[in-house]
């Protein structure tokens, strides 16, 4: 792993090794954790907005709840 620098505010960085120190984690594992985590975001609302492009420009149909459930025979 290659190692890189990240400055922080002083208040920032004293919030961070104080809920690190509550988690029982390291500094770095909260950061690595939420970086992980809001890149991941990123890339679920990069997907979404795929979607409602390709919604907005016709290429994709939805459908109803009643609808799949007609469709998949689940129709009670």
């Amino acid at each position: 792993m290659t190692k890189h620098t990240l400055q922080l505010p002083d208040d920032l960085y004293e919030l961070l090794t104080t809920l690190a120190s509550q988690a029982g984690k390291t500094p770095d594992q909260l950061i690595v954790a939420a970086i992980k985590e809001h890149l991941e975001d990123i890339e679920d609302i990069q997907a979404a907005e795929r979607v409602l492009e390709a919604r907005a420009r016709g290429e994709s149909t939805t459908y109803s709840i009643n609808e799949v459930r007609r469709k998949l025979g689940l129709d009670d």
